[in-house]
């Protein structure tokens, strides 16, 4: 029998349209001998659907008109059932409830709600088998902040930062402002914490253009991220594929951007009418550098993979300052645009053997954790005092 493999894509992100994209070049990567694809998408207003003609993507153009011909669907939060529910029972007096059985879920959502470790929480709750990142490492690889003190720390190179959140600047914004002078001086650049796609991301050159940058981030995140800016700067994309034990780097590229910042234009909106995601950005493929600084790069971004302990597919960002040659990590993408397919064709590994490669160390990683011990079979409440807990027991409660 084929493997039932659900694609979760869309959901409530400011990457919503790039994470249907991706999706959308996934699913069509996936070998139909060997899977039936279950395309699940989740609408902005985070209420599921199913159905075929979610493989359409021109029918994402009227969003409303494309649901009315899917199916509302959901999953139990309960361990081991991996049914996919209508929430509209069908058939005869209702009795048909269950839409599919799922084997692997596949999660394609970009950015906040999906990325983060929202969605992946949902999954280990539920414990089904599923590609890329679990909920501890998708959560550190996407907030920008933690992601670089994890990195500092651990010896990876990034370039110096400070940060603050959203109330502390507009409470004490004066001496925020003083702080990221003492600290970086100008330029700096500007983030929300937790978003992708270049989104939220400005360049500041004095106080009044960081006043403003700072203004726009707290737009879209409660913690803001302000870092040194390289103003002589190559940016470099490397991916990663495996798990933190064993993976493997794929070839490198350097995007090509026309002002200080890549946008999230230059991204995605490339192409046929921006609908190649990241394979459409212009760009250096394989990136000219010499062999030495080749194997670093590569080396940095497996490190930095390790070091957070991500799985699956990842793609890591790194700096080089042309002037000193210093190579520093930007960041990583655990649900890179595109699935960084192209990175690994040019690596020698097509589009659906790298899907092949997620879908078995979905499971390989499940059967792991099946052999971990998750409770004791003793019962405190069967035991003489087990009631007395800590702190009095039951009678010390508060009421």
């Amino acid at each position: 029998m084929k493997t039932q493999v659900a694609v979760f894509f869309g959901g409530r992100s400011t990457e919503h349209e790039i994470s249907v994209i991706s999706a959308n070049q996934a699913i069509n990567a996936l070998n139909s001998e060997k899977y039936d694809v279950i395309p699940i998408y989740i609408s902005k207003e985070g209420r599921w659907f199913t159905g075929a003609p979610l493989l359409d993507l021109k029918r994402f153009r009227d969003i409303p008109s494309l649901l009315k011909d899917c199916e509302e669907v959901y999953m139990r939060p309960v361990f081991g059932d991996y049914s996919l529910y209508y929430a509209t029972p069908k058939g005869m007096f209702g009795k048909k409830n269950v839409a599919a059985k799922i084997d692997i879920v596949i999660p394609v959502l970009h950015g906040a709600n999906g990325e983060d470790g929202t969605f992946e929480g949902i999954l280990d709750s539920i414990g089904i088998p599923y590609a890329g990142c679990d909920t501890l490492s998708s959560a550190n690889g996407m907030d920008k902040i933690t992601m670089k003190m994890i990195l500092h720390e651990s010896g990876i190179p990034v370039v110096k930062y400070c940060w603050f959140t959203d109330r502390q600047w507009f409470a004490r914004k004066e001496e925020k402002i003083k702080e990221v002078e003492a600290a970086l001086g100008y330029p700096v650049i500007v983030k929300p914490a937790n978003l992708g796609s270049s989104i939220g991301i400005s360049c500041a050159h004095d106080r009044t253009q960081l006043e403003r940058s700072v203004e726009d981030a707290a737009k879209y995140a409660s913690r803001i991220l302000v870092e040194e800016m390289i103003e002589d700067m190559q940016e470099i994309n490397c991916s990663v594929l495996g798990d933190c034990d064993e993976f493997q780097t794929s070839v490198l590229e350097e995007p090509i951007k026309s002002s200080e910042i890549l946008s999230y234009d230059a991204k995605y909106m490339g192409g046929d009418k921006g609908t190649k995601g990241m394979q459409a950005s212009a760009k250096k493929f394989p990136a000219d550098l010499p062999e030495d600084e080749t194997k670093k790069i590569q080396a940095l971004a497996g490190e930095t993979f390790r070091v957070l302990s991500c799985h699956g597919v990842s793609r890591v960002d790194v700096m080089i300052d042309r002037k000193t040659r210093r190579v520093y990590v930007n960041e990583i993408n655990t649900i890179p645009g595109s699935l960084s397919f192209y990175l690994w064709e040019g690596t020698g590994i097509p589009f659906d053997m790298l899907m092949d490669k997620l879908v078995a160390l979905a499971i390989k990683r499940n059967t792991r954790r099946s052999q971990k011990t998750f409770s004791f079979s003793s019962n405190i409440f069967a035991l003489s005092g087990g009631t007395k807990g800590t702190k009095g027991g039951l009678k010390g409660m508060k009421h």
